[in-house]
């Protein structure tokens, strides 16, 4: 048993294996938005149907593959959080797509676009990077949102007469400054409240500048600083001590690849 599972763990550590997977889920991703054109979805129904019903064979495949390579632990495949969403994406992908139920089977099948993240390493790296900066970037937030609250009722009472659209309430300022923190048109609402203010620009350049360039600086500034500790958690995983159980079961492959060679010799002087 130990010997299949040596065999199973290596199938799916492989790079060409890897690679089939994602060639697995890209296929799976141009099927979806197929299904999204009437024509074809009328035409090419059973295809397409087909296709789905093939990648998630392929898909639960794999999971087995991966928890009998844990043998005799298999359990320690729910261990790993991307594990989890892969086994998920599969149980959900097994709801019937008809009655009440196939709007919810429909978007499941979105979910295994998401595989790519699982999949691809450099992606795991970056998604586990964003969420290490989640306590972080609420505090910025928290900090843009005091901006933001600050800006929107100064520029209530400044505009708020001649420009009522704009800045008529305290939710059509905030509306206003989000639109302007996008750089989406800003000048036009600037060159309309200096008709009243010549000196309104600095109300609006000051914004931008503390909103725009400072805050959207911080997040990146967070992100790049996790994504650091990230690959350097991933290095200190690669560099963990080996575990008594991959020891043993490095020691059994080594004694099986032995037994062959001995084996051939074998056959090789009876030849």
């Amino acid at each position: 048993m130990d010997r299949w599972a040596q065999r199973a763990d290596r199938i799916v550590s492989s790079n060409l294996f890897e690679l089939f997977i994602i060639g697995v889920i890209l296929a799976n991703a141009a099927l979806l938005g197929l299904g999204t054109s009437p024509r074809i979805e009328l035409e090419y129904a059973g295809w397409i149907h087909l296709g789905f019903q093939l990648a998630l064979g392929i898909f639960i495949a794999e999971a087995a593959l991966k928890l009998f390579a844990l043998w005799p632990h298999p359990l320690r495949y729910f261990k790993d959080g991307w594990n989890v969403f892969d086994f998920l994406v599969i149980v959900l992908a097994l709801i019937p797509a008809t009655g009440q139920l196939a709007l919810v089977a429909r978007l499941a099948r979105l979910l295994r676009v998401v595989r790519l993240i699982t999949t691809i390493r450099d992606l795991r790296l970056i998604v586990a990077a964003l969420v290490r900066s989640i306590p972080s970037v609420f505090h910025v937030l928290m900090l843009m949102s005091i901006v933001v609250y600050v800006y929107a009722i100064m520029g209530y009472y400044m505009f708020h007469e001649n420009d009522p659209d704009a800045w008529g309430s305290l939710s059509k300022s905030v509306l206003t400054l989000f639109n302007i923190l996008t750089l989406d048109d800003w000048a036009k609402v600037m060159y309309k409240a200096m008709e009243v203010n010549p000196l309104a620009w600095i109300y609006f350049v000051s914004y931008v500048v503390v909103g725009t360039f400072v805050v959207i600086n911080l997040f990146i500034a967070i992100i790049v600083n996790n994504l650091d500790e990230a690959k350097l958690d991933r290095l200190q995983d690669l560099q963990r001590p080996v575990s008594r159980d991959e020891l043993l079961q490095e020691l059994r492959a080594t004694q099986e690849a032995l037994r062959r060679l001995e084996s051939r010799i074998e056959h090789s002087d009876d030849a």
